[in-house]
């Protein structure tokens, strides 16, 4: 499968919309999902939305649980890849990233406590 990496700097703010869950291999066994070294695959629901266009949410498989991404969080989506997969008359997308992070929040400004006065 060829994977095509994605400039994520053109696809505006991301903001985690479903919390990062383990993703599930086989559902009749409730078994996760791991990768070769045996570290378990999460799935984040992510919402993208580029300037003038709807919000999309798109499913981004990492290895490893993401720290610090709960919903509504702006997030950081590090090496992001998408595949093309068939599978009989079913095809579609996937992606998978090498890391999502929460964007660090500002604090809030210190304007107008200065302490001086008139």
């Amino acid at each position: 499968m060829q994977s095509i990496p994605v400039d994520t700097t053109r696809l505006g703010v991301l903001r985690c919309a479903v919390e990062p869950e383990a993703k599930i291999s086989n559902f009749e066994t409730q078994e996760v999902k791991k990768d070769k070294d045996g570290n378990t695959i999460y799935t984040v629901g992510v919402m993208v939305r580029q300037e003038g266009r709807r919000v999309s949410v798109i499913e981004i498989a990492v290895t490893g649980e993401p720290r610090g991404v709960s919903e509504g969080t702006e997030v950081r989506v590090t090496g992001l890849e998408a595949f093309a997969w068939s599978m009989g008359d079913r095809h579609g997308i996937s992606f998978r990233a090498a890391a999502i992070t929460p964007v660090p929040v500002a604090p809030a400004s210190s304007a107008g406590k200065s302490g001086g006065g008139a």
